[in-house]
C-alpha cells in the first residue's frame, strides 16, 4: 500500500501509517522519497512523536526502509533514534535498514540551501533550509555521498573533498573540517544496517508493505506549482515500481485533511485567515515561513489526484475540525471562471509555471461543505474513502473501507 498526500503535506500521512501498522500485519514500512525535512505526527498510547526520517509504524515497533529515493541526513538520524528511544522504543536504530545507494545530505549541502534561500530575501522559495534541494542538484553533475560511502573511507573522503570545494565560494568552510565528518559517517555506518536492493523482496516476503510519502503531490519537483517545490517526486511513480517489480498491484491511498493546508509561499486559492483552527504540531518554520490555512479545495486535490495516475482511496483526517470550513466549485481567474486544473506533459516545467501564474490570483467560489465531509469529499474527488480520522490519536481513526495487500 503507497500512503501518498494529496496537498501540501501535513495532511497527517504519517498518523495514517501508524495506524495500518499497529495490527501488527506490516514488515516494513517504506520511504520512497524526501528527506529530514519530514514531520509526521504521530499519536498513540499516551505517545508523540513528529517522525523525519524514520517510518512512521516505528512506535508500532515496525522496521524501516530508507529506499535508494531517499536523502538521508545521519545527525538528524541519530538525534531522532535518541527521541524515539526516550519514548520507550527498544534499540530504534535496530529497526532501521537504509540502501546503499541513497544520497548523504551533509552539513555542507544545509549551509548551502541556507546561504541560497537568505540571498533570495523577500523572494524565498519556502524551503524547509535542510538541505533537500541541494543534495539533490548537486546529485545531478557531481559524483555525490551516498550513504554506502561511509563503509569506503577513501571514497567518502574524495566525495567530500569535492563537495566542499564546489560550495566554498558560497559558504567557505563554516560547517568544519572533513575529517570531522568523515569521522561521524564512520560511526553512522557501524550503527545501521546497509542494505542492498534485495532487502524490499525479503520484508515483502514477510507481510505487507506499507509505503510512506513525504511532503504532498502539490509541492511535486514535476507536478508541483512551481518554484515552490520540493527537490523530490512525491507523486506514487518510484513507489509503484518497487511495488510492480515485486509482482504486486499497487494500491494508492490518498491523504488529505477536511481543510487545506500550506506551509510558507507560493498560490493557495482557499487561503482564508480567518479560519480559527487549532493546529498543536505545526507552526511557522524559519525558512519555510508561516502555516497558513484555507478551505477545502478539490479543485487542486483532483488535479493532484491526476497527478499520481489515480488512487484507489481516501484518508480523510481532521473530521473534527470541519466547523466553518467550505469548498470550493470554481476560481474567479484573469482568464475567467474555471472549475478544473490539469497536468502538462511529465516534467513540462513551463506549464507548471503557467500554472502558478494563474493560480497566484485566483479567488475562490465557495459553498458550504456538508455535516458528513466524509461522503462530501468522496463524491467531490470521485474517490471512496477507505479511512477517517476524527482526532489525532490513533484511536480517532475508523476504518470505513480498505483493501491492498503487500502493495
Amino acid at each position: 500500500m503507497i500512503v501518498v498526500d494529496l496537498g501540501f503535506g501535513d495532511a497527517g500521512k504519517g498518523a495514517t501509517v501508524d495506524w495500518l501498522c499497529a495490527n501488527g500485519s506490516v514488515s516494513a514500512v517504506v520511504r520512497f522519497n524526501g528527506g529530514a525535512q519530514a514531520a509526521h505526527n504521530v499519536v498513540a498510547d499516551g505517545r508523540h512523536h513528529r517522525f523525519a526520517q524514520f517510518g512512521s509504524g516505528t512506535l508500532a515497533g515496525v522496521p524501516t526502509l530508507l529506499s535508494r529515493h531517499m536523502l538521508v541526513e545521519p545527525m538528524a538520524l541519530a538525534a531522532e533514534s535518541v527521541a524515539l528511544a526516550g519514548l520507550g522504543v527498544p534499540d530504534p536504530l535496530g529497526l532501521l535498514n537504509i540502501d546503499g545507494d541513497a544520497l548523504l545530505t551533509t552539513p555542507i549541502h544545509v549551509a548551502a540551501n541556507r546561504a541560497r534561500e537568505d540571498a533570495r530575501g523577500a523572494a524565498r522559495h519556502g524551503s524547509c533550509g535542510m538541505g533537500i534541494g541541494e543534495t539533490a542538484a548537486y546529485a545531478l553533475e557531481h559524483d555525490s555521498p551516498r550513504v554506502a560511502d561511509c563503509q569506503d573511507i577513501p571514497r567518502l573522503t574524495r566525495r567530500l573533498d569535492a563537495l566542499a570545494r564546489h560550495y566554498a565560494p558560497l559558504i567557505g568552510d563554516r560547517v568544519g573540517t572533513i575529517g570531522e565528518l568523515v569521522s561521524l559517517y564512520r560511526e553512522f555506518a557501524a550503527a545501521v544496517r546497509i542494505v542492498g536492493p534485495d532487502t524490499l523482496a525479503t520484508f515483502a516476503a514477510r507481510g505487507r508493505l506499507v509505503f510512506e510519502g513525504a511532503q504532498g503531490v502539490l509541492l511535486d519537483e514535476w507536478r508541483g506549482l512551481h518554484p515552490h517545490t520540493t527537490w523530490s517526486t512525491v507523486e506514487p511513480r518510484h513507489a509503484r515500481a518497487m511495488i510492480t517489480a515485486l509482482g504486486e498491484r499497487p494500491y494508492v491511498l490518498g491523504v488529505t485533511r477536511t481543510y487545506m493546508t500550506r506551509h510558507g509561499t507560493g498560490p493557495f486559492p482557499t487561503e482564508d485567515p480567518a479560519l480559527a483552527l487549532p493546529e498543536p504540531h505545526n507552526s511557522t518554520g524559519e525558512y519555510q515561513g508561516a502555516f497558513r490555512v484555507g478551505h477545502f479545495d478539490p479543485i487542486l486535490l483532483r488535479y493532484a489526484i491526476e497527478a499520481c495516475g489515480g488512487i484507489d482511496g481516501l484518508s480523510v483526517t481532521h473530521l473534527d475540525q470541519h466547523a466553518n470550513v467550505q469548498s470550493a466549485t470554481a476560481y474567479l481567474t484573469d482568464d475567467g471562471v474555471i472549475d478544473s486544473v490539469h497536468c502538462g506533459p511529465w516534467q513540462d516545467l513551463a506549464h507548471q509555471k503557467h500554472l502558478t501564474r494563474r493560480l497566484t490570483s485566483a479567488r475562490p467560489v465557495l459553498e458550504d461543505l456538508p455535516t458528513d465531509a466524509a461522503d462530501a469529499i468522496a463524491a467531490r474527488l470521485r474517490v471512496p474513502v477507505a479511512l477517517t480520522a476524527h482526532g489525532p490519536d490513533r484511536a480517532d481513526r475508523v476504518r470505513t473501507t480498505l483493501v491492498g495487500a503487500a502493495g
